[in-house]
């Protein structure tokens, strides 16, 4: 069983418009409530990937209660610690003539010391139950900063895959824990640990950096520019092919994803970076977040090419 962990948790409320005029009113010609979240979104696209998975989240409130509604109506398996804050929201606007996505995010929770402590002696007894754990998405206040940091280093002592894709005040921290796989957006890194990856050497330079940190497997997206990727300190870069998009939100998650499923499956790195490619390429394409057809993903991984840079494995040499 794969276990994702969302610290963050998000109600949507999703209007969907032809057009906005702004400063006028605007009528929705469709709306929705969805659960937002990185670590529920890998959950969501891990269903469809028929995987075996658990989210495990804070909830609290109002907010807390709908989510567990709608959880349990998308039948993402789920297990919670409970707030006495009230789960964060959002305003989700589509704009379908411009193929254009905005989100206005509300307050984040008040996650207390005591919810903490609870939510890191459940994760403790989840973790031994897992084959792997996806640390996902963001830390809602500084008291859960600590939580991936402490679950990952939990992981290498229950010699379990951890998998973190996060940013913020604590990515430093993750990665000095050392998870067996990191993924990241170019953006955020750059932003969270205040460094510039614009250029491919310094995408390099920064993936071998955090090999010698103990982390086996870095994965950099960067939206439609290309994958950079590390595998045992060997270089890969996958070019993104021109392909017409609509919402990128939700393409890191399902490229997380893709990296679960291919360690469940012992594909081959290559093969791994092909999967997950294809399923963020794939969910830029619809508005829906991480709901990506198993079948779509295969043909489309066919048609991925990856290359290495640098220093090639033995195999590689001798072909």
């Amino acid at each position: 069983m794969i276990l994702t962990v969302t610290a963050n948790p998000l109600l949507e409320i999703r209007l969907t418009y032809k057009n906005i005029s702004l400063g006028k009113d605007n009528r929705s010609e469709k709306e929705n409530f969805a659960v937002g979240g990185k670590g529920i979104n890998v959950s969501r696209q891990l269903n469809l990937l028929n995987m075996k998975n658990m989210a495990f989240t804070f909830l609290g409130g109002n907010n807390g209660k709908i989510i567990k509604n709608l959880l349990a109506e998308e039948k993402i398996n789920f297990t919670n610690v409970q707030t006495k804050s009230e789960t964060r929201k959002a305003a989700v606007i589509i704009e379908e003539n411009k193929n254009r996505v905005t989100t206005f995010f509300g307050i984040n929770s008040e996650i207390t010391q005591n919810e903490v402590e609870e939510f890191k002696n459940k994760l403790s007894k989840m973790i031994e139950n897992s084959e792997a754990v996806v640390f996902s998405g963001s830390s809602p206040n500084s008291l859960a900063d600590e939580i991936f940091p402490y679950g990952i280093k939990l992981s290498n002592e229950f010699d379990r895959i951890s998998i973190c894709d996060t940013y913020g005040n604590h990515l430093q921290n993750c990665i000095d824990a050392a998870p067996t796989v990191i993924h990241n957006n170019v953006e955020e890194i750059e932003s969270s640990l205040n460094i510039s990856l614009k250029s491919e050497q310094e995408k390099i330079e920064f993936l071998k950096s955090v090999y010698e940190k103990g982390v086996k497997q870095i994965f950099l997206t960067d939206g439609k520019n290309p994958v950079y990727a590390s595998n045992f300190g060997f270089i890969y870069k996958v070019n993104i092919s021109e392909i017409p998009a609509k919402d990128s939100t939700g393409s890191g998650d399902a490229f997380t994803a893709g990296i679960a499923y291919s360690m469940h499956n012992a594909l081959t790195f290559e093969e791994t970076l092909k999967f997950s490619t294809a399923l963020g390429i794939l969910n830029s394409q619809t508005f829906d977040v991480c709901k990506v057809n198993l079948e779509d993903v295969k043909k489309l991984q066919e048609k991925i090419e990856v290359e290495t840079i640098g220093k090639k494995i033995a195999s590689e040499i001798q072909r």
